[in-house]
């Protein structure tokens, strides 16, 4: 006897986009929004950081005036910083080390940008590998981000 497989594209009540990990999306609660809000005020992102030490957002300005004035070891200093604030926050909102982070969601726009800064610091500082590395999970993460960081969305 040959029991029926059904349609792949639907598992009972589920479509495939719910199938696997759903995205993640950062509280409006985060230090993120308080930061943005400060250095759109224009407060200085050292400040923010020094204020708001769990933003991703703080992290990763600093690591980009660092990049931009060419201190690469503190560039890549900072976004390391950023990026772990963000994956202890990201575990917190119900992560797990997989499935999308969507960069349209603004909260997770300093996780994604500390996440970016640290491929393009890993890469000038000769760290290639790990540059590759950070720039399939940021690709995997949400395949627009990279596009709209480097455009300065």
């Amino acid at each position: 006897m040959t029991q029926p497989i059904g349609n792949p594209s639907h598992i009972g009540n589920l479509d495939a986009s719910q199938l696997g990990p759903q995205p993640t999306y950062l509280p409006e609660d985060h230090p993120d929004v308080d930061a943005k809000k400060r250095i759109d005020a224009g407060e200085e992102p050292i400040d923010v950081a020094a204020a708001l030490p769990a933003s991703s957002l703080a992290w990763a300005e600093l690591a980009d005036e660092a990049h931009h004035e060419g201190r690469l070891v503190d560039a890549y200093a900072y976004a390391r910083v950023g990026y772990h604030r963000g994956l202890d926050a990201l575990r917190a909102a119900g992560w797990r080390g997989a499935g999308p982070i969507p960069y349209s969601h603004e909260v997770n726009r300093g996780f994604l940008r500390a996440l970016y800064a640290l491929g393009r610091a890993a890469g000038a500082i000769g760290e290639g590998e790990e540059a590759a590395r950070i720039e399939e999970f940021l690709r995997s993460s949400d395949p627009s981000a990279a596009e709209a960081i480097g455009k300065g969305e």
